[in-house]
């Protein structure tokens, strides 16, 4: 584990608590529970939302695009969820060693026990795998402060056995969260990310129309999604990402872009001293 990073709360996060305290010190005076009950409330709706909103930065850091020194690389990142699949990974690797790209794979801690091998694989190819939660719970984003750290933890530690490599990178399912995962990542240190843009591949299952979703306004810093595990499928019955990933990788190359896993933007702003 790397060395514990201080967790700075954001001003929602700051305004959230003196709502609470206010609203305490309000118990007081019955004539101001009204208003304490209207402010917790209205606090709380926020909150929802923000945490219903994976792209939201209000909750704490959260990269939905490359930093400034990838984007004047003309980097590009594709990241791909939810496996690794033994059907569908071994292909997803073949299409981006055969196109000399790069991806980050966020991977789940019990498909990552299951397939330690994958794991490797992914590694050994040059391709970065990052931290998806242990079992990707559907509830992920209603539990508790410790069963949030059990679910990063486990998947922490999986990948590191497996893979040999510490992951640096912590996506949610489904990329819901709550307002306690943000110190939790502190603790590790995990910088949360999310994307730019998603082609909804677990659900659609026209290729055409994900890779409209991936590619409209393609540009230096994109991060998009895809997924090889809980991939939907073609008509024929061709995982989504394995229709869509050749078209995506030729139009990234076509608009002059460099694919980069977030793991290799990351150490290019730490390089550029930013």
């Amino acid at each position: 584990m790397g060395a514990v990073a201080r967790w700075l709360p954001t001003p929602l996060m700051k305004v959230s608590a003196l709502t609470h305290v206010g609203a305490a010190a309000a118990l007081a005076q019955p004539a101001l529970w009204p208003w304490a009950l209207g402010a917790v409330v209205a606090n709380h709706a926020v909150l929802a939302t923000c945490s219903l909103t994976p792209r939201s930065h209000w909750l704490g850091s959260n990269w939905t695009r490359l930093p400034p020194a990838a984007m004047r690389a003309r980097g590009i990142a594709i990241t791909i969820d939810d496996g690794p699949d033994p059907e569908v990974t071994p292909q997803v690797l073949e299409q981006l060693e055969s196109r000399h790209a790069r991806a980050t794979f966020f991977c789940v801690g019990t498909q990552v026990q299951r397939h330690p091998e994958l794991a490797r694989e992914i590694v050994r190819r040059g391709h970065a795998i990052e931290n998806h939660s242990q079992h990707h719970l559907h509830s992920f984003s209603l539990r508790g402060p410790a069963r949030i750290r059990c679910e990063v933890a486990e998947a922490q530690d999986a990948i590191a056995r497996a893979a040999g490599v510490t992951p640096r990178f912590f996506r949610a399912p489904a990329g819901l969260r709550n307002p306690m995962l943000q110190p939790v990542l502190a603790e590790f240190p995990l910088q949360l990310a999310s994307w730019t843009r998603r082609g909804f591949d677990t659900v659609n299952r026209d290729a055409d129309d994900v890779l409209r979703k991936l590619s409209r306004d393609l540009c230096a810093g994109d991060i998009l999604l895809l997924h090889d595990g809980h991939a939907a499928r073609t008509a024929r019955g061709v995982p989504l990402i394995l229709e869509v990933l050749p078209r995506l990788l030729q139009q990234i190359r076509d608009t002059g872009l460099l694919t980069m896993t977030l793991a290799q933007a990351q150490d290019q702003q730490s390089a550029s001293g930013h």
